[in-house]
């Protein structure tokens, strides 16, 4: 089946990055000495035949033009109820997601565009590669080992017993730990009465040693780390609040918790509640915002948003960077109790696809244990 596609939505973006980009040239030729360029470039790259006539040729590094991406519904309506968690596994080279409600883990082929499935007993937060083969998912309050092929489900180990909780989202770190979050009871989603969740890390063998990080969390959810390991963003969706600590990878444990992005009052149309996330090679965070349609990025540093996607569907739920060279985004959505209000929506539930973003991921980390 063909790819659905249409234009950009972001076109103030690419319109600001073309008129950033003119007075950026403009400013290097006539004025060289404020944009110097880097080490051994003079020469590579000159500035010929200026349109104020000018005469001068002068030297500068090459820029990168704001990029114009392209959204793509790379499967229509493939989760009916809460499609989440995408992570990409390349070793072989297919995105992996779920669907919570439904207890589904999903496989999606590129090459082939084609999508298997397989449906567990519970609610699946999550689904992440082992580095011993199949997958570890996150079903209902345990941890659990799938086996693809034969579909052999092993639990690992529980947590939260003796409560409603279930695990929603999840990521492992460069050292091969698990890190999941739960949330409490939901009579709908989104809707928690009680801040009952919990972050637990999960270590990096088969003894599946079990630390909790935080507590009282009302909605755990996207999780990443910085490059250099020294940062670890997380969400806790009611606060509307993108979270950061100082990372220790050697011990796994996080401190000096901190607010990066705070979604504001007034907002919810546009920003809608912060859901899944990942981090880009520039060290500038994606946020899914369930209920506004919507992909923003972010720069930590700031909290500023960078750019915006928009999607024919409400409830966007997370993103991940895939593909080949890992320079697409995909994007998971939910069709789950849409009001009648929202108006008909065919393509809630949909996995899409964007691509021309002119920045890329990295590889996602499998779990050790």
């Amino acid at each position: 089946m063909p790819l659905v596609s249409w234009a950009p939505l972001s076109i103030d973006h690419t319109l600001r990055g073309i008129r950033e980009t003119v007075v950026l040239r403009l400013t290097a030729h006539h004025f060289p000495e404020l944009v110097q360029p880097k080490e051994g470039t003079k020469g590579k790259n000159p500035v010929r035949d200026c349109t104020l006539n000018c005469k001068r040729t002068c030297y500068m590094p090459k820029l990168r033009w704001m990029a114009s991406p392209k959204i793509e519904v790379a499967l229509p309506a493939c989760c009916p109820s809460l499609g989440e968690g995408p992570h990409w596994d390349t070793a072989s080279q297919t995105l992996l997601y779920v669907d919570i409600q439904s207890g589904g883990v999903h496989q999606y082929d590129p090459q082939t565009q084609q999508e298997s499935k397989i449906r567990l007993d519970g609610t699946v937060g999550f689904v992440v590669p082992c580095e011993r083969g199949g997958y570890v998912v996150g079903l209902n309050r345990t941890l659990t080992h799938v086996d693809w092929k034969t579909q052999e489900v092993t639990p690992l180990v529980e947590v939260d017993v003796g409560t409603k909780n279930r695990f929603n989202d999840a990521k492992c770190d460069s050292l091969g730990r698990l890190w999941a979050g739960t949330v409490g009871f939901e009579e709908k989603p989104g809707i928690i009465d009680k801040a009952e969740g919990f972050l637990y890390s999960f270590s990096a063998d088969q003894s599946h040693n079990v630390s909790s990080h935080l507590d009282k969390l009302y909605i755990s959810n996207g999780m990443d780390w910085t490059d250099d390991n020294r940062t670890m963003y997380f969400i806790d969706s009611i606060p509307r609040k993108v979270f950061a600590f100082d990372f220790d990878i050697t011990e796994g444990k996080i401190e000096n918790q901190r607010v990066v992005v705070e979604f504001e009052k007034g907002t919810d149309a546009t920003y809608g509640v912060p859901d899944g996330m990942c981090i880009d090679n520039e060290g500038k965070i994606w946020v899914a915002c369930f209920g506004a349609s919507r992909v923003h990025r972010f720069d930590p540093e700031t909290g500023k948003t960078l750019q915006t996607l928009e999607f024919p569907c409400t409830n966007i739920t997370s993103c991940c960077f895939g593909g080949k060279h890992l320079d697409e985004l995909y994007v998971t959505s939910s069709q789950y109790n849409l009001k009648p209000e929202q108006g008909p929506q065919p393509m809630a539930g949909s996995l899409f696809r964007v691509t021309g973003l002119g920045v890329k991921g990295r590889a996602p980390n499998v779990y050790k244990g």
